[in-house]
């Protein structure tokens, strides 16, 4: 069939007016159709009349014509008359789809527009000319709304109705649409489209949707469980918490489950949704409810049973997980113990008072440093235990502390309980809901102490970096002293009358530079080397100067053993021990008594326990240090050896002696052990592993070699530098009596100087002491090496070598002071030939 969409659209796309004007041209028209009709009969007639005139003996021909053009004007009336008819209907239709309240649209097979509505013109505004392309471009931002669209058209085109909601956000027509899909019956491609704005219907759909999805996760997820259960006590409802407690699915509680089979004791003689055997309206009672899987918990139910007009039962039951809540109670008293627990066992001090500054409670850390108990310090005014002078100053801190004004700052306070005191840092924090303060202490008496120790500590320090720099300046006064020995008995042989009093004047030097070295051991300023040592010849040396140290009134005894065992010790070590251990005897005694130090062989083929170790099997050499002082108490004896522990008062010891005398034994691998008795005295025990064989051997070796016979003569060209100067002459003139050219300056400026002023700038040896005003010796042996660096370097110092171990390198030496005028010779000799 052709269908000719021109005339379809020029016959029905009207408005109301012109359809009423169709309606009035229908009326004419048929007016018209009569006219037509007469006037066709009359012609007819006349027609007749003419050719029965002309035809005058035949009669049938115009009877025929007659009846013809009568039926003919019948059928063209009747025609006519069915198109004003049908006429009529399309405009009844134009009007209903006019009036619609959704845009309606209705397409042919090629999807062209054949009619559409004013509202759907309306919607189409701004996206194009009405037709199927518009409705699709309103809908462009929808990524789906395509093929949502052919699928309608499929289904049209199949003869099925079908609609779909989509969303559009095109401009000003944000919203919601139901687009429905309808064939046209008898026009075969023809599809009516209608789209109704449903923004307003679906928002409130959703905002239902979703409250009831509130209402239902509510229900099922509320800390209590529901249920409902009928007149034969099939549960009717549950909610999810209630299906969870007895480890139920609600589809299965619903379909086969009974109140009492979740019962763990059922009431006998009762109704099947009773809870109890009387019943009642209203049932409150706690029962142990149970699961399939064996799991019960007890439950305290509130139930109200309604009996209904049709004779049926329905109840509304509340349930109550008493376990969970039973649970909450004992972690709650567990969590009140672990409070309790952790207030009582605090490392510090702590009360809570009240805002009258009565103390309410209190744990026995803070009983501990007043020494007082628990129960006599509860109940007290916390003023009255404050001893420090700003005590009102504290009263009223804590008092606006209390009532809010002040703020939370550590305070120092001095606490006192019968003729006791403490010292301790305060922090205060208040409740805000009761207006009660809790105080922290934090015990400060052992911080004092480890300040006090601190201080003589760095005390200490002090002596002892004054200690080198005396022995440093001394070194030189010896060097100088013990030079210009050496150079009078080059001219005082033995017989001169003044050969004996230099040879005092020497051995006199000799001794004051053990003296020097020992305060450089004292102040960690010496060079430290473990060298296989004879104890003997250690005590022999140290005797003098340990006499001088426990003075007069003790008296000092000295034993050796015999055959004693060598050991590989650094002899100034062992004179810092034996010194350490000689004053603390000293002090023990009160300067009055008697000190002893036996030496003597000692071996053990069994572990042997000692006061703060275990003594391994081994050989030893023992040296006991024993006093008849005080002693020292028993708790002492595993304290003794702490850094900073002391007994001492106050400004009399630092705690430090016998911890540096511990480390250095443990350092060489011995063991020292302590025996005391209050009262009676106190010995301390060395024990120092003897050497191998082979340590043993060398040292006999090296101990009898004989002295070597060398030739320290030379020309070489030496510069030398030093500030002091004695040493400075006594050094010139012994490098000049070997023969060498010595250039002497008295600081590294001098020294520059004098080089540049030679002709000859080349030198053999550069001897230069360390520590010099302006250039060191380092420095100037960095500045004269720019220009000779292959330059041999002697460094002179009363230091130790290790405080120059960042400047020593290839052809640097080292020579510490004092030195005699052969050892000068020697060093320079070797370097020289070096």
């Amino acid at each position: 069939m052709n269908l000719d969409n021109r005339e379809f659209i020029a016959r029905h796309h009207k408005g109301a007016q012109k359809g009423n004007a169709a309606g009035a041209n229908g009326r004419l028209d048929a007016k018209w159709v009569l006219i037509i009709l007469l006037a066709s009969l009359y012609f007819g007639f006349l027609i007749f009349m003419a050719v029965l005139t002309y035809f005058s003996d035949v009669m049938v021909i115009p009877a025929i014509m007659v009846i013809l053009g009568s039926l003919i004007g019948v059928v063209i009336y009747r025609a006519f008359t069915q198109h004003i008819k049908q006429e009529a209907r399309l405009d009844i239709i134009q009007e209903v789809l006019e009036g619609s309240r959704g845009a309606r649209l209705i397409t042919d097979g090629a999807d062209n527009a054949v009619y559409s509505n004013q509202r759907f013109d309306d919607l189409c505004e701004g996206l194009g000319k009405p037709g199927y392309q518009s409705l699709i471009r309103l809908f462009e931002d929808n990524p789906v709304a395509l093929s949502h669209f052919n699928a309608l058209a499929d289904q049209a085109h199949r003869g099925l109705t079908d609609s779909i909601e989509l969303f559009s956000k095109h401009e000003r027509r944000d919203g919601w649409y139901m687009v429905t899909a309808q064939p046209v019956a008898g026009w075969a491609g023809y599809i009516h489209w209608r789209i109704d704005d449903v923004t307003e219907k679906y928002t409130s759909d959703r905002a239902i949707r979703d409250e009831r999805e509130k209402l239902i996760d509510f229900t099922d997820n509320a800390p209590v469980g529901f249920f409902s259960v009928d007149e034969t006590g099939h549960f009717v409802f549950a909610n999810a918490t209630f299906a969870r407690w007895i480890g139920q699915d609600i589809e299965t509680l619903l379909s086969t489950g009974t109140l009492h089979t979740y019962m763990a004791e059922p009431p006998q003689n009762a109704q099947p949704f009773d809870l109890t055997e009387k019943g009642g309206a209203r049932q409150i009672v706690e029962l142990k409810m149970k699961g399939p899987a064996g799991r019960s918990f007890l439950a305290s139910v509130n139930q109200a049973v309604v009996h209904e007009e049709d004779g049926k039962v329905r109840t509304r039951a509340v349930v109550h997980d008493l376990t969970a809540e039973r649970e909450m109670r004992q972690a709650l008293q567990a969590s009140e113990d672990r409070f309790q627990k952790f207030f009582e066992e605090a490392p510090l001090g702590i009360i809570m008072i009240d805002k009258d500054g009565k103390i309410l409670d209190c744990n026995a850390q803070f009983a501990a440093m007043l020494d007082a108990p628990v129960d006599a310090v509860e109940g007290q005014d916390f003023g009255h235990l404050i001893a420090s002078d700003n005590k009102s100053i504290l009263v009223s801190t804590i008092q606006n502390i209390a009532t809010g004004k002040a703020t939370y700052s550590p305070m120092d306070v001095t606490l006192a309980w019968k003729g006791k005191q403490a010292e301790a840092q305060m922090h205060a924090r208040r409740f805000r809901e009761s207006g009660h303060v809790v105080l922290h202490f934090i015990d400060l008496r052992e911080q004092k102490a480890l300040e006090a120790q601190f201080v003589q500590s760095q005390k200490m320090q002090a002596i002892g970096q004054l200690a080198g720099g005396v022995a440093h300046d001394f070194n030189n006064l010896l060097t100088a002293i013990i030079g210009f020995c050496d150079l009078l008995l080059l001219r005082h042989r033995p017989g001169d009358p003044s050969f004996s009093d230099i040879m005092q004047i020497k051995q006199n030097s000799n001794r004051a530079a053990n003296l020097v070295r020992q305060l450089l051991a004292f102040s960690r300023q010496q060079t430290l080397r473990p060298r296989v040592q004879d104890v003997t010849d250690i005590l022999t040396e140290l005797s003098h100067l340990l006499r001088r140290l426990i003075g007069a009134s003790v008296e000092l005894d000295i034993i050796h053993g015999s055959d004693l065992g060598l050991v590989k010790v650094d002899e100034g070590q062992m004179e810092q021990v034996l010194i350490n251990l000689a004053v603390n005897a000293r002090d023990a005694m009160d300067n009055s008594g008697h000190l002893s130090i036996a030496t003597e062989n000692f071996t053990n083929r069994k572990p042997q326990e000692l006061v703060t170790e275990e003594l391994p099997p081994g050989h030893w050499t023992v040296i006991r240090v024993t006093d008849t002082g005080c002693g020292i108490p028993a708790e002492n004896l595993t304290r003794i050896f702490e850094p900073f522990f002391t007994t001492k008062e106050v400004g009399h010891g630092t705690g430090l002696g016998l911890a540096t005398v511990y480390g250095i034994i443990r350092q060489t691998d011995g063991y020292l052990d302590v025996q005391s008795a209050v009262g009676k005295g106190t010995s301390f025990v060395i024990y120092l592993p003897r050497s191998n064989e082979a340590e043993e051997e060398d040292g006999d070796a090296a101990a009898m070699e004989a002295p070597e016979t060398k030739d320290l003569t030379g020309t070489e060209r030496i510069l030398l530098v030093e500030d002091e100067d004695a040493v400075r002459t006594f050094s010139q003139r012994a490098l000049g009596n070997k023969g060498y050219e010595v250039l002497a300056a008295d600081c590294g400026e001098s020294a520059l100087k004098l080089m540049e002023a030679q002709d000859n700038k080349h030198i053999d040896l550069l001897v230069t002491d360390v520590v010099m005003p302006g250039i060191d010796g380092p420095t100037l042996a960095q500045r004269m090496r720019q220009s000779t660096p292959a330059l041999k370097i002697i460094f002179v110092s009363g230091y130790t070598e290790d405080r120059l171990k960042d400047h020593m390198g290839d052809n640097i030496f080292f020579l510490p002071k004092p030195f005699t005028l052969k050892q000068l010779a020697e060093k320079v000799k070797d370097v020289l030939e070096s």
